[in-house]
């Protein structure tokens, strides 16, 4: 059975259990498979060699995840071909295509950690009463080992953009 980690984060106040290992920077980043579309999935190997800033959020259809992702897409046309910015989140893919179209994200990569919730899992961030990743920050180097760690205390709350920006630029 999995870790899980209460006391560490709540929801509009209340608290919430996750489920997973806390994450540290130096660590090994964990493997994991989420998918890019219905049918095909994609692993931490894929963007191999690359940096990775890895943006978690609940569901794109939020105010405060419209506006990470947005944010993150367009820091990504700034930090060149040697970055990778992924969004993770349990929507299905068809919702994040859409999302994606409407609101013009072509830089990000969306991917849904629908199917078997291992990004959440292996990253610490499934959240156990509502089965969503709780919005976090990841940067990843090029050899797979984490630099930057941000869990959110409160889910509705943002990201310290400027932080994870300058995390993947100290990389790069």
């Amino acid at each position: 059975m999995a870790q899980e980690r209460t006391g560490v984060a709540t929801l509009k106040g209340n608290p919430i259990t996750l489920v997973g290992p806390e994450i540290k920077v130096g660590d090994k980043a964990p493997d994991f498979k989420v998918n890019k579309d219905l049918m095909n999935q994609v692993s931490l190997a894929d963007f191999a060699g690359k940096v990775k800033l890895i943006s978690v959020v609940p569901s794109l259809d939020t105010g405060v995840c419209d506006a990470q992702t947005r944010r993150f897409n367009e820091e990504a046309a700034k930090l060149g071909e040697n970055v990778v910015v992924l969004t993770i989140s349990v929507d299905l893919p068809f919702a994040q295509s859409r999302w994606c179209g409407a609101a013009g994200i072509d830089k990000v990569i969306t991917l849904s950690d629908y199917k078997t919730k291992s990004f959440g899992e292996a990253y610490g961030v499934l959240i156990k009463e509502i089965q969503l990743d709780m919005r976090s920050i990841f940067v990843i180097d090029a050899n797979d080992t984490v630099q930057y760690v941000e869990y959110l205390g409160e889910m509705t709350n943002h990201p310290n953009y400027e932080a994870a920006v300058e995390a993947v630029k100290a990389l790069v």
